[in-house]
């Protein structure tokens, strides 16, 4: 008979399993590559025979190429696949993300003349500031990317940063970039899932996600395990990505538009603002401040990059991201990685990744024109100081 593995012995297993298929796909990328390394020298170092397959496995998870004639037992399988959903699109769309839009993945709000980075800095700032992080506080990023706001908001505090994060590729990214910042005495970085975190009840004092706890299968799952490992009185900020309330479930463009963020997005279902009041309340969060940034009178939209509105830029650099993220924009990166790649340049399914991140920006951008969709869903939620658990 077998031996019956424990629970930590079978989440070990995965990790590495998790390791050795990142490593596989990234090739010589994962040990030689820098962070100064080109987007196409990255792309190029992926492995040929590999890529393909993560891609069309990720892909697989959408049989139903309509959203309302989906089953709910087709929804209720991705939600259980949450993790690798998540973990294949991280894999695939990392470098993306990092050559069009920095190392912060996330969105921000602007004013006149305000640079991109500056801007996207002092979103983090106002998080940070809103939760009141002090430099002698233990602060926890829920799915941390690569490490951008762990590090921004760690030289803006003096705070200790622990970034968790499933993606073994990112992980290593961030711990590059915390070298080269200065920051690795002052942050660590670990792989775990948010919703089995490995991490000691009442152990922060404060914890954070910045557009990812939308990859969670549910709300009360993560929300319920920042509430955990917090300590008595601690603090939970986040920026949700959630439908608004004029979203319309029976609504075809409406169901339209959520399936382009979900597969855009590596998203196994998207909520609503409504369900994410519900889970704070139910998991036990007091609840502090909560607004929605994404609506507001701005005269520069938060989506203005993905709008192309080459008037709104302030820096140079800007020009650059907002010609890599308008419509016309993406679809040039598309048509120059398929040409590399019918080159043999760079590795078979970079064009089809370059589509999905394509979906992805249209469906934010339509979403958000008509008010259905927001990425800054921001809430301060407190654990009550005489919590027992």
């Amino acid at each position: 008979m077998a031996p019956v593995l424990s629970s930590t012995a079978m989440i070990s297993q995965r990790n590495q399993e998790d390791l050795l298929l990142s490593k596989t796909l990234h090739g010589h990328a994962w040990e030689e590559s820098h962070h100064q390394d080109s987007f196409i020298s990255k792309l190029s170092k992926k492995d040929r025979e590999f890529q393909p397959a993560v891609v069309d496995n990720y892909l697989e998870n959408w049989k139903e190429d309509k959203p309302e004639n989906e089953t709910e037992e087709a929804k209720a399988e991705r939600q259980n696949a949450y993790k690798a959903v998540a973990n294949s699109f991280y894999d695939l769309a990392t470098d993306f993300y990092e050559y069009a839009w920095g190392t912060s993945f996330h969105f921000c709000r602007f004013h006149s003349r305000e640079p991109f980075h500056q801007a996207m800095a002092r979103h983090e700032h106002y998080l940070a500031a809103n939760m009141g992080i002090q430099p002698h506080f233990k602060v926890l990023d829920i799915g941390c990317g690569v490490g951008g706001p762990a590090r921004e908001i760690g030289h803006f505090t003096g705070a200790h940063i622990t970034g968790l994060n499933n993606n073994d590729y990112q992980i290593s990214r961030a711990k590059r970039y915390a070298v080269s910042t200065g920051l690795e005495d002052r942050s660590d970085f670990i792989k775990g899932d948010f919703m089995n975190m490995p991490i000691d009840d009442n152990t922060f004092d404060a914890c954070y996600a910045i557009e990812a706890t939308v990859h969670a299968s549910t709300l009360e799952g993560v929300y319920g395990e920042a509430y955990r490992i917090l300590k008595p009185g601690g603090v939970f900020g986040c920026y949700e990505w959630v439908m608004t309330d004029k979203y319309d479930s029976t609504n075809p463009d409406h169901l339209r538009i959520v399936r382009g963020l979900e597969v855009g997005n590596g998203i196994a279902k998207m909520m609503t603002v409504q369900d994410c009041l519900k889970a704070l309340k139910t998991v036990g969060f007091t609840i502090e401040k909560n607004e929605d940034m994404g609506a507001t009178d701005d005269k520069i939209k938060w989506y203005y990059p993905l709008q192309g509105d080459i008037r709104q830029a302030n820096a140079f650099w800007d020009y650059l991201t907002v010609l890599r993220t308008t419509t016309a924009g993406r679809a040039a990166t598309t048509y120059m990685v398929r040409t590399l790649e019918s080159l043999r340049l760079v590795a078979p399914g970079s064009a089809k990744v370059s589509s999905i991140l394509q979906t992805a920006a249209d469906s934010v951008l339509e979403g958000a024109l008509i008010g259905i969709f927001t990425p800054m869903y921001f809430f301060v939620a407190r654990k009550p100081s005489d919590a027992t658990h």
